[in-house]
């Protein structure tokens, strides 16, 4: 069987890649183990503000306008809702970010975020002394749902398999790629975390950031809207709020850590004053390079090998926007953004 190209993983960046490979014509296999499970647990945020020091995410306003629509597309593509849209409300903790707040509101490309007004939440069961801050064209995108419905797209078109890649499998040949019965143009690997496995990009300095969101219940908290303090509360209806995220750059494992509900009991419990029950907990690992910026581009010896990774804790905004910029490099030569490109890096694939 012969197709233009092998796509390992699936996850944001998988999904991403396959949308825009099918868009340009392109015939595609994808393997995926369900090993990696970060985008999947993913609160699904987007929010081009980075709410601890009121800045703007490293390129967070122009992905806003690529990758809204691009899963807004997918909404009618899949015939299921996926793209949710709320304001963000930042709890402050003190006068000093109040005023942290007005002069970030007048800064260029972060302005059109953040509401110049102080606003209150009649929640008797949040203490806000000093108020909140609001946050515009924010929300959410329904991570899990989205990639369970595009993966049965792609098994209906018998684009998927659910195996472990066998790296030694793989052979490259005269400028081609054979893997088992298959013949590709060029492979793409978009594994998370898992790409520190790969013999071909181990050499990239990936760092796992550990995140785990615990979901309870409480029938008396009431909260309509998103709250950002030391974590954040997003309502999911029925009672039950989404809480999160924390960071672990030590713990590599993929399993959940009562540490971690543990922490985020605790946070949960300085914001809100009423009972509630954890009823779920999950963890994922986030791929975060070491200088916090994507990686996407071509092997430094494989004209055929290519990755698409890094997103961190931004998948949501980075991913169609990253795969977009490959795939123009791939099938049009255009050049790669020297922030993102895996080149970056060369030196320590000869070092390695």
């Amino acid at each position: 069987m012969k197709q233009d190209f092998l796509v390992v993983g699936f996850g944001l960046s998988g999904l991403a890649i396959c949308e825009e490979l099918e868009k340009r014509g392109h015939s595609f296999r994808v393997y995926e183990d369900n090993s990696q499970k970060s985008s999947f647990v993913a609160g699904g945020i987007f929010n081009p503000v980075i709410l601890k020091r009121f800045t703007l995410a490293w390129d967070a306003d122009e992905q806003l306008k690529v990758s809204i629509p691009f899963y807004q597309s997918l909404e009618q593509k899949l015939h299921i809702p996926l793209v949710h849209f709320w304001n963000i409300f930042r709890r402050f903790h003190s006068v000093e970010e109040q005023n942290n707040w007005f002069v970030a509101t007048d800064k260029e490309r972060l302005g059109e975020f953040l509401d110049t007004k102080l606003h209150q939440i009649d929640n008797p069961h949040i203490s806000a002394p000093y108020s909140y801050g609001k946050v515009q064209q924010t929300g959410h995108v329904d991570t899990g749902k989205m990639l369970d419905a595009y993966r049965k797209y792609l098994a209906e078109k018998n684009s998927i398999l659910f195996e472990n890649f066998d790296y030694d499998q793989l052979q490259l040949e005269d400028g081609r790629v054979k893997y088992q019965d298959g013949h590709f143009e060029a492979v793409i690997f978009c594994e998370g975390f898992g790409l520190r496995r790969n013999p071909h990009f181990q050499y990239l300095p990936l760092r796992g950031n550990k995140g785990e969101y615990i979901t309870i219940r409480s029938r008396d908290l009431q909260l309509k809207e998103a709250i950002k303090s030391s974590v954040f509360i997003l309502p999911l209806g029925d009672d039950l709020y989404k809480v999160g995220a924390t960071y672990d750059n030590q713990d590599k494992s993929p399993e959940i850590t009562s540490q971690a509900r543990e922490r985020l009991v605790q946070q949960v419990r300085q914001v809100i004053n009423c009972d509630f029950e954890i009823v779920d907990q999950v963890a994922g690992i986030r791929p975060a390079m070491i200088d916090r910026r994507p990686i996407i581009g071509r092997h430094p010896e494989h004209s055929n090998l290519y990755c698409c990774n890094g997103f961190g804790s931004r998948g949501v905004l980075a991913g169609p926007v990253m795969a977009r910029q490959l795939l123009d490099f791939i099938d049009d030569q255009l050049g790669i953004d020297a922030e993102v490109d895996l080149n970056r890096f060369t030196k320590k694939y000869f070092q390695h």
